[in-house]
């Protein structure tokens, strides 16, 4: 998968997808005859398709007239995704920084980045970098940082079984990798 989160998902097959869900459900012991289970195959594929669907994503950037160059920051953007390991969810906050050059971003879009990047199966680590990347790529920062706090339910809820253990993953690239100052504001911010 390249970092790039337009990269379309193929449509899914939903007759397909709900006959496999109720041959799953049967296989693990669940009467999906009975009336308050009939229906869900259905609703479990769609509970799944909607999780899986992107919104369309476009960046949408400016130029930096001001010649802004400090640190632009959003915090706690949430997000939801599903653990390719085990199709359960993870979910979270990522923290997205960058420091700019000749553009600067709307910065509703680094929320909707974060959201396209993790509305497919992932893993935390990728799905950090993929943020990372794909904000270097098409808006050629000086900089870029970004840090996801995820509870991950493949671990609380069954393994390990440790609710409220969070997992945390950086991504520094450029100037808020190689700058101390910079670094420290991002990962370390004044309350």
């Amino acid at each position: 998968m390249t970092s790039d989160p337009s990269t379309t998902i193929a449509p899914p097959d939903l007759e397909s997808a709900r006959d496999a869900a109720a041959q799953f459900l049967k296989a693990l012991g669940v009467d999906i005859d009975a009336p308050a289970t009939a229906n869900t195959p259905t609703r479990m594929v769609a509970a799944y398709a909607e999780l899986l669907a992107p919104r369309p994503f476009t960046l949408t950037t400016f130029p930096n007239d001001a010649a802004y160059d400090r640190l632009v920051t959003v915090r706690a953007i949430p997000f939801h995704s599903l653990c390719e390991h085990h199709m359960l969810p993870f979910r979270g906050t990522a923290d997205v920084a960058y420091q700019p050059t000749d553009k600067i971003v709307g910065l509703s879009k680094l929320a909707r980045l974060v959201e396209h990047t993790a509305r497919r199966p992932q893993v935390q680590e990728r799905l950090t970098q993929q943020i990372a990347t794909y904000l270097t790529e098409h808006l050629a920062p000086a900089g870029v940082g970004v840090l996801v706090r995820a509870e991950h339910l493949c671990m609380t809820l069954r393994g390990a079984q440790a609710p409220g253990a969070e997992t945390i993953t950086t991504a520094l690239l450029g100037t808020v990798r190689s700058d101390a100052a910079l670094r420290d504001e991002f990962l370390h911010p004044a309350r």
